[in-house]
This record gives C-alpha cells, structure tokens and sequence, in this order.
C-alpha cells in the first residue's frame, strides 16, 4: 500500500512573516519582537475645552517621550452579534408566557434588521511596540551584523537568548502602558491567546465569524 501524498496548497503560514507566538509575544521572521496592547477610545467631543486642552497635552508629552517607534492600528468589522441573539432565541423557547415570548420574537427580528441594514460597524484600537535588536546600540557592530545575515538563529530562539530581548521589549510596553494611563485611557496587553485570536481573525474575517478558534493549548500545529 502506498503512502498518502501530502497536499500540494502551501499552508497561510508561509506567506506571514510570523515566526512563533509565546509569552505574549509575536516573533517575526527578522528577529524582531512584537507585542500588542488594546487601548479604550475616549469620546473627545463630549469633554469640555480645560479637559480637552490637558488630553492633548498628555497626549503630545506622551509622543515626545517616547524613543521608539509605534504603530497604531485601527480594527474595524461589521457587529457580529449572533451570540447575543442566540441566547435571546433560547430564552424565547423557554418562554411560557405567550405575550413574552411573541415581544421577544419581535425584537429579535428587529436587532437583527437593525444590525444589518445600518452595518454597524465595531472598532478596536491596538498599539504595536516593536523590538528590534539591530536598534539597540548597547550591542558590538559585529553582533548586531550578525543577526542580521543569520535571522534564521532567531527564529528557534532559546528560551535565556529570548527572555532577554523579551525585557528591552518589556520595558517598552511598560512605558506605553503607563503613558497612555496617564491620559485617561484604559489598556491591556494581549496575551498568547489574544494574539492568536487577533491575527486569525484578520487572515480569516470570514471563517472566524463562523468558526471561533480554540484554546491554543489544545491545537496541533503541523508544518
């Protein structure tokens, strides 16, 4: 009996420039790490001028502080609230008052056209702190030389080769963090799982809605 032929399609993975996700962090193909924080949105027209004036000051002392670049990025996808009408769709079931269960019937039908008609949209904001260790000038030319034409050394980085570039990067997140609380603004740093998440989320806008990734302790990742 002859052996299963692999598949010829090329997996996503080899078009991303992901290396490895751990410790809440994204390893890229260069040797750069990443790490990701949500931030909260603050609605600036509501505030009065004095509360104004002392966000953008915050705001600007916060820029020029900062010795490292930063991206911002802003994700948009059209409301998925299936979840939520689901479970309004069960307690309809469960519904033994006939008038009950005929207001909850209508107002699922109206979320749902709501939704859908007017394609409202849900916005999250992300901040992505970068470490390159090219850009740190701690390290000999050679060294840093070295990384660079040996990028693949990088990618199966050991774990005391990878907990020290993890610190530098650390300290970067520590000072993001801190500096946007200073304005107001609520932030979380995405953890191994929220990274996952986010970047399946993105590559697959579709399938994600319909399939939820698992928990990635329990996913086998063949290559």
């Amino acid at each position: 009996m002859k052996p299963a032929k692999r598949s010829s399609i090329p997996s996503t993975q080899r078009y991303l420039n992901i290396s490895e996700i751990r410790d809440n962090t994204i390893i890229v193909d260069d040797g750069t790490l990443r790490s990701i924080v949500m931030v909260s949105s603050i609605n600036f027209a509501l505030k009065n001028e004095d509360e104004q004036n002392a966000i953008i000051g915050a705001y600007v002392s916060f820029l020029n502080n900062l010795g490292f670049p930063l991206e911002l990025v802003i994700h948009s996808r059209e409301l998925n609230i299936e979840n939520y009408l689901n479970n309004l769709r069960e307690k309809e079931k469960a519904q033994t008052n006939e008038l009950l269960k005929a207001q909850t019937a209508e107002y699922i039908d109206y979320v749902a056209e709501l939704v859908s008609l007017g394609k409202i949209m849900n916005k999250r904001f992300y901040v992505v702190i970068s470490y390159n260790p090219m850009s740190d000038d701690k390290k000999g030319f050679i060294a840093r030389v070295g990384e660079i034409f040996s990028p693949s050394s990088l990618l199966k980085m050991k774990q005391d080769k990878f907990d020290r570039l993890k610190k530098e990067l650390d300290r970067r997140v520590d000072s993001v963090v801190g500096g946007l609380a200073s304005i107001g603004l609520n932030v979380v740093e995405l953890d191994t799982q929220a990274l996952i998440e986010m970047m399946y989320n993105v590559y697959n806008p579709k399938v994600s809605s319909n399939q939820p990734l698992k928990d990635v302790n329990t996913l086998r990742v063949t290559q």
